[in-house]
């Protein structure tokens, strides 16, 4: 009997499965593996602290067999996450990924210059977009509808919690991704010094 995938909320179970699909969508949409010596910086930073912090707010496409294929993740109120990523994830992780000693020089010291310096999440231009999230999909299963049903769930949560917008951070050279947010209805926000990265937002209300 063929099985359906299905968005589902987010199960302790799945997170081997959600730190691997970080680790091989983390290169602008690529895997991170061969560009990096220990690419497990990736979910330390990017999804796992989610799952932990906030896992009411974090769904995965469920492949129809109970593994996980993709997933989103966010939470409510960025300054909040960022303190309690310093408080109560940082530590946790800090060993394994050292904050680089001075201006990061490899790719693995850059994003462990990220994994340490969590009140970047923390812009003023986006303090209209109090949300911000993160979705990744394993190569097979984008351009296939589960992205937008991903971000449609997550809006529909936050909105439910009475989140009037949401916003998120992606490297603007990753095109692939930027005409994705595009079809999905968020717009550039202009952040002062955003550096290589593009801020997007919209609102929770609506398609």
């Amino acid at each position: 009997m063929t099985r359906t995938p299905a968005i589902r909320p987010y199960r302790p179970d799945d997170l081997p499965a959600v730190e691997d699909i970080c680790v091989r969508t983390a290169h602008n949409g690529d895997d991170s593996r061969p560009h990096y010596t220990d690419p497990a910086v990736f979910p330390a930073a990017f999804a796992t602290p989610y799952v932990e912090l906030e896992p009411e707010l974090a769904f995965v496409l469920d492949d129809g067999a109970g593994r996980a294929v993709g997933y989103i993740v966010g939470t409510a109120d960025t300054p909040r996450f960022a303190a309690d990523f310093r408080e109560r994830w940082l530590p946790t992780v800090a060993d394994r990924h050292p904050a680089p000693k001075g201006p990061p020089t490899t790719p693995d010291e850059v994003i462990a210059d990220l994994l340490h310096r969590p009140e970047r999440m923390v812009v003023p231009e986006v303090a209209d977009y109090p949300a911000h999230l993160h979705i990744d999909l394993l190569p097979p299963w984008q351009g296939r509808g589960h992205g937008r049903a991903l971000m449609r769930t997550l809006r529909q949560a936050l909105y439910d919690a009475g989140v009037p917008a949401v916003h998120l951070v992606m490297a603007t050279s990753n095109t692939r991704a930027r005409a994705f947010y595009d079809r999905v209805g968020f717009h550039e926000i202009e952040v002062r010094d955003p550096g290589d990265a593009t801020f997007l937002g919209r609102p929770t209300k609506g398609d």
